[in-house]
């Protein structure tokens, strides 16, 4: 059985969410299913997706693992997104915080350097 993960972000405005989420991702497939939904496709079966939700804008928390965390972490600085913190765990694993321009939580980790 083949199963998608779509997860999603809550936003308060969804153009201001697709510019930052671009930023942070790069040049990634994306779609617009309707007017108040931008997804990412990260990997086959996996996506992110920004849906337009005032009320619960800012609450959502994602983490993703990548396999060249420096590089991804390089690729979004220069196009002007910054992790807000990071930190390394015991067995090495390294996690990047992002926050979006609601306060959202996206996590991007990594193997040991």
């Amino acid at each position: 059985m083949t199963t998608d993960l779509f997860a999603g972000v809550a936003v308060s405005d969804l153009p201001r969410a697709i510019d930052w989420y671009e930023r942070l991702l790069g040049d990634v497939e994306s779609f617009d299913p309707n007017d108040t939904e931008r997804v990412w496709t990260l990997a086959e079966h996996a996506h992110l997706y920004a849906l337009l939700d005032p009320e619960r804008a800012g609450s959502s928390v994602v983490t993703l693992f990548v396999g060249d965390l420096d590089g991804f972490l390089a690729a979004a600085a220069g196009r002007g997104v910054t992790p807000e913190s990071q930190e390394t765990y015991d067995n090495g694993v390294r996690k990047a915080l992002f926050a979006d321009p609601d306060g959202n939580e996206v996590g991007v980790g990594g193997g040991p350097a």
